[in-house]
């Protein structure tokens, strides 16, 4: 159990973070005792916006830590995260799951998922919504259609969105921040999907490069087997001259694309990529680093560590450690085929990779399965876990916890 006292000293003017937080070691193993629960569904995305978390997903309630509280919340909700108080004034109405979520300026967070409407209101897909009173910004009017928003990344007056819409951009668009409009400078296509429809599952930003991952096998017609970096430093984005083919071998045959989650390294140099995609081995169901600035037509990864046949969804990159969620029992696990082969080790739910070796940390909390963590987010004082289950570090934190730093 750690003192809120000391954490909410700490945090009390901590900046929004928007890109990659740096730390310089790894997270205690006990999470916070004060932060809220979710009561049902899964928490598939976090943002947090100077001190606010705001936390979206699939869910129709939350309470407080000491579950004394219950009060309803249509997928989206915010809490301080010094105290873990719920704001009371932030309860927007969104009739569909929430995917993605980022920090905007003057206390407003940009929403994007599944939904029609927000507040009763024409909201496809997408939305920017003040946390003072969880009404929509006005001027926001991104005309997104056909499809969902996975994704979302900020950076400056630019607001990048991957799903798997139509229009105005297929499946990747650069917006502008203020006013949803979609910017004549970008206009990178993915294609060749490995699904019927042509989808983006996860963005990051930094140092001017844009990294998208999803069912697509080629970006401007240029072959980029699941993952692929942009060049977004002019006006006009470019895909970047950085190529791999390890994605492009096949998983099991229901997870014709596989790559999920990833993250950049605070000083951008690499980033870490997981997957899923069954027990075949292989780069099914691993972390991999890849060198953000190599260039070639055939980079492989640094490194890459194996579950031995269970998915990663998430991953955070804070220079201390690369942290993995999912369902995964193990890690060090090449060799496993839902076995435990030689050198793995249990880490159930979550657990820490060294960035330069490759190789499991120690930190083992633990985390009850499920369907696995959807969504972590790095902050100068710990680091926050979204997920499906109840029980995380031996405790109960019903779907959304926070492991400091000791």
């Amino acid at each position: 159990m750690f003192a809120r006292v000391a954490l909410a000293a700490i945090i009390a003017s901590a900046p929004a973070a928007h890109g990659p937080v740096a730390q310089d070691r790894v997270v205690s193993a006990d999470p916070v005792d004060h932060t809220p629960h979710v009561l049902d569904g899964i928490v598939n995305a976090i943002a947090v916006v100077g001190r606010t978390v705001v936390v979206g997903g699939s869910f129709s309630e939350v309470s407080d830590a000491a579950r004394k509280v219950v009060v309803a919340r249509a997928n989206l909700f915010a809490f301080d995260l010094p105290t873990g108080r719920i704001l009371a004034a932030f309860a927007p109405m969104v009739p569909g799951p929430v995917y993605g979520l980022a920090a905007g300026d003057d206390g407003t967070v940009y929403v994007g998922g599944e939904f029609y409407s927000l507040n009763n209101a024409r909201a496809r897909g997408l939305a920017r919504v003040r946390l003072s009173d969880g009404a929509l910004v006005p001027g926001f009017a991104p005309n997104l259609v056909g499809g969902t928003v996975n994704t979302l990344a900020r950076q400056g007056g630019s607001l990048y969105v991957g799903g798997d819409f139509t229009g105005p951009r297929q499946a990747l668009a650069r917006l502008d921040a203020t006013t949803g409009a979609a910017d004549p400078g970008f206009a990178i296509r993915p294609g060749g999907p490995l699904t019927p429809k042509v989808k983006v599952h996860a963005l990051a930003l930094a140092r001017g490069r844009l990294l998208v991952d999803g069912s697509f096998t080629t970006l401007d017609g240029q072959s980029r087997p699941q993952l692929g970096l942009i060049d977004v430093t002019g006006p006009v984005a470019r895909v970047a001259p950085w190529r791999t083919d390890t994605y492009a071998h096949k998983c099991a045959d229901t997870f014709p694309s596989y790559v999920r989650g990833l993250d950049f390294s605070p000083d951008s140099s690499y980033f870490v990529v997981v997957t899923t995609g069954g027990p075949k081995g292989g780069i099914c169901d691993t972390a991999a680093r890849f060198e953000t600035f190599a260039k070639g037509s055939a980079i492989r990864p640094t490194w890459v560590n194996a579950t031995g046949g269970d998915s990663l969804y998430a991953v955070a990159v804070t220079g201390a450690a690369v942290y993995v969620g999912g369902h995964q029992r193990w890690l060090n696990n090449p060799q496993g085929r839902d076995t435990p082969g030689p050198g793995a080790v249990a880490r159930p739910g979550i657990g820490a990779i060294h960035p330069s070796t490759g190789m499991a940390l120690g930190w083992n909390p633990t985390r009850e399965r499920g369907i696995g963590v959807k969504a972590f987010s790095a902050q100068p004082t710990g680091l926050l876990v979204g997920s499906d289950t109840t029980r995380l570090g031996r405790e109960y934190h019903a779907r959304i916890g926070m492991f400091p730093l000791p």
